[in-house]
């Protein structure tokens, strides 16, 4: 096998693959999935992955196109060209791939979506509806053709269905006849294609016909009576007929697919090609990947998970490679990750090049490379004699023999399965060999050795897989610059190991690694503490930053809200006073026609002062801004008795007294209004001149004018008593009416129905109303009326 495909293997690219063809939707599409392989060019590779983001901000934005019913047609369309003619299977199949092409086409081509890398893909689709519907026309189901399909066949079915009702009809009276009992059952049943009865063995001479079978007892003839050989004869020439024309309308149907065959198999292409950018983008979205800029320089991962473990447990890591340093040497205890790590790096790679996003957060870069070779696992053969170091050598060897500036290069305890002196020094040896060579190398080892070379060499980096001495596990963090302890004395003692046999092995052990392990112990516990400290004055900072941006909001807030309530105001204010000043305007302008028209009875001396008083008072609201209180009401002289001219306190308005009740309360006329009032809510106006009845009537304008104003086209009468609801609704169309609304809305549900028609009793009453109905859909239906006016 080829070192770079068996690095593919070995980094579980094939996994990732599967997982890509299980979100495709078509068959070629998971076939294409599995077989993807990285691109090395960083052009092709840039084209892929902005393909897969233009397809997922696509499914954001409409959802994903349906490639539903896209199934391979080349074989078939040959077969047409070449003057074949095809089964229903067969054009049903091409009629999917029209579809599909069309509905992809109509999905591509949305409105309001940026231009994107695949709008050319969706743009080059040639949906061919005439074809596609002539096909799901003619055909209904596989093997079953439409009578519609042509004028001939459906009058061939057509005397098929008479024929064969006449030859049931003639074998029914037989059934029906004396002659039942020569028969076995009282059915009709079929023989090679023809209409025949069950008749008794014994009594086969009894019904003259010719006999096409005979049940497997013996005792039962199947007989086509003489009187419908004829009619079977008939309906076995219309099924000839019938079978002509449909193999002449599949044979017109497949050379119309033919002359299409150009067109429809490039629709099948670009489906298959936009259900794999589509796959791409589901599964970035399933992994919660992003897509990667491209260096040429090295790699840069920020936040990188391995995207074969669950994204809710794996340990996110910043992997870097390629711009400080082009060597990277990771130590650390056994299962504290090393070897994740360096399959992430690898696998990212490998999947950035093939198109996909990968999980990583913002700022990621990767690099194309040429070959992304990988010797990790142990592959020791006793078939062929390799030991565990030699399987390692024999990968490196030939690992070695392809490298170059273009390569990435993962070793997995480089060195290992040997003595120790030599394999450090050999692995050292080797990694100086790979970067003169120009690659990028990331190592694991447990080495010490390998370590200090790490420290003490320009452009490699020591790496270490972090653990926690108080717990004495893993935490899978990966800390860039620091030289990591391999931890075996606190693992075993963790996992059992007796105490005696662990401080055994510790008096074994040099003085001179004794320090350097201490070294690097006191060195991690220093950047535990550092980042403990960090890590507690970021959230202090963070803390302090939200609370003065909340602050800062407050006062902002509260500054706007003083600026839009003094704006808010001032404009009330101001449209008071204009409001008054046109008003005032007005009155004097009527004051001064009346003048003309009761020049004896006006005393225009009282007159000039209540104008100057009029105008001092406006001109003391303008200035204050203030609004106006509301006058106490004035006393009550006398009770009210009919035909009294009273004015009604609530509103204003006048109106003749028509009634007194025994209870004390008033029916009042009020213009075209009739209403109730007690005693105490009138005051009742004693002889006025000329000029007050003038001023009344136009007060009395006024307020009409400005009741139109306020006027509702809508009230709701739901939860009130039928009494209620019909002094609301009488005071309501009052209003409207004054108003001059055309069309008022009322609501009052449906319930029991006693309001509505309560409602409806008084409105065929009401003179100011010219018709009503009840709501349509959308309006409320019968939950409300809607009433016209006149």
């Amino acid at each position: 096998m080829d070192l770079f495909e068996k690095s593919i293997e070995t980094l579980e690219l094939p996994r990732v693959l599967a997982m890509l063809a299980d979100q495709a939707v078509t068959q070629e599409g998971k076939e294409r999935s599995l077989h993807l392989r990285p691109e090395t060019d960083q052009e092709e590779v840039a084209r892929l992955l902005k393909e897969t983001t233009a397809a997922a901000k696509k499914m954001i934005l409409r959802g994903s196109p349906s490639f539903v019913g896209t199934r391979p047609v080349a074989g078939s369309l040959q077969r047409a060209d070449m003057g074949g003619s095809l089964n229903t299977r067969e054009l049903l199949d091409i009629a999917g791939v029209l579809a599909a092409a069309r509905s992809a086409k109509a999905y591509g081509e949305g409105e309001g979506d940026e231009k994107t890398p695949i709008d050319v893909l969706f743009h080059a689709l040639h949906p061919n509806r005439f074809l596609e519907e002539k096909i799901t026309g003619s055909i209904v189901g596989e093997g079953e053709i439409a009578d519609a399909a042509s004028p001939e066949l459906a009058a061939i079915r057509r005397h098929m269905r008479a024929t064969e009702s006449k030859v049931r009809d003639i074998l029914q009276r037989i059934i029906s006849s004396s002659q039942a009992k020569y028969l076995q059952e009282s059915i009709i049943t079929q023989r090679s294609g023809r209409y025949v009865v069950p008749v008794k063995s014994e009594f086969k001479n009894e019904i003259p016909g010719l006999v096409h079978d005979l049940s497997g007892s013996g005792s039962t003839f199947f007989i086509e009576p003489m009187g419908v050989v004829k009619a079977n004869n008939e309906l076995r020439e219309l099924q000839a007929k019938e079978e002509k024309e449909i193999d002449r309308i599949l044979a017109e149907l497949s050379a119309e697919a033919a002359s299409f065959r150009e067109d429809i198999s490039l629709n099948y292409d670009l489906l298959v090609r936009l259900d794999t950018i589509f796959a791409r983008a589901k599964l970035a979205g399933r992994m919660e990947a992003m897509e990667p800029a491209l260096s040429r320089k090295g790699l840069c991962l920020r936040r990188a998970r391995h995207p074969l473990l669950d994204p809710k447990t794996a340990v996110a890591n910043d992997l870097e490679l390629g711009e400080s340093f082009d060597t990277l040497v990771i130590t650390g205890p056994n299962t504290g990750g090393k070897t994740v790590t360096l399959k992430t790096i690898g696998l990212l790679t490998l999947m950035a090049q093939c198109g996909l996003h990968i999980p990583v957060g913002d700022g990621s870069t990767v690099k194309v490379c040429q070959r992304v070779l990988a010797d990790i696992g142990d592959e020791q053969s006793i078939a062929q004699s390799l030991s565990t170091f030699s399987s390692h050598m024999s990968n490196i060897v030939g690992m070695m023999k392809e490298t170059d500036q273009d390569t990435l290069i993962l070793f997995d305890e480089l060195g290992g399965g040997t003595d120790p002196v030599e394999g450090a020094a050999l692995a050292a040896a080797i990694i100086e060999q790979a970067r003169r060579q120009g690659a990028l190398v990331a190592a694991t080892t447990h080495y010490a050795e390998l370590k200090v070379y790490a420290m003490t060499t320009a452009g490699v980096e020591n790496a270490s897989c972090e653990f926690d001495v108080e717990t004495l596990a893993p935490t899978y963090r990966l800390l860039v610059g620091i030289p990591g302890k391999s931890n075996a004395f606190a693992i075993s003692k963790r996992l059992g190991l007796p105490e005696e046999i662990i401080q055994q092995a510790n008096a074994r052990v040099s003085a001179e690694n004794i320090r350097f392990e201490d070294v690097l112990t006191q060195l991690d516990q220093q950047r535990q503490e550092m980042e403990k400290e960090q890590r507690q004055a970021a959230q202090l900072r963070l803390e302090m930053e939200r609370a003065a941006a909340k602050a800062q909001e407050y006062r902002d807030a509260l500054q706007k809200e003083r600026e839009k309530s003094e704006a808010r105001a001032k404009e009330e204010a101001r449209a008071i006073i204009e409001q008054a000043r046109r008003t005032a305007d007005e009155v004097f302008r009527e004051l001064g026609d009346m003048r003309k028209k009761a020049q004896k009875e006006q005393d225009w001396q009282a007159v000039n002062d209540q104008r100057a008083g009029l105008r001092h008072r406006l001109n003391e609201a303008e200035g204050k801004l203030g609004a106006q209180e509301q006058a106490a009401p004035p006393p009550m002289l006398r009770q009210a008795k009919k035909g009294d001219t009273v004015t009604i306190l609530k509103t204003g308005t006048q109106g003749t007294v028509l009634s007194v009740n025994k209870d004390g309360v008033l029916q009042l006329q009020a213009g075209i209004l009739r209403i109730t009032a007690k005693q105490e809510e009138v005051r009742v106006v004693e002889g006025e001149t000329q000029t007050q009845k003038a001023a009344r009537q136009y007060i009395r304008r006024t307020e009409h004018k400005l009741r139109s104003l306020g006027a509702k086209a809508e009230v709701d009468l739901r939860g009130m008593t039928t009494d209620e609801a019909e002094m609301t609704l009488s005071q309501f169309i009052d209003r409207a009416v004054v108003g001059n609304l055309t069309q008022v809305t009322i609501i009052h549900g449906k319930g029991t129905g006693a309001v509505r028609k309560a409602v409806h009793t008084y409105l065929k009453r009401c003179k100011g109303v010219s018709s009503f109905r009840l709501g349509r859909y959308g309006e409320g239906e019968d939950g409300v009326t809607i009433v016209e006016l006149k």
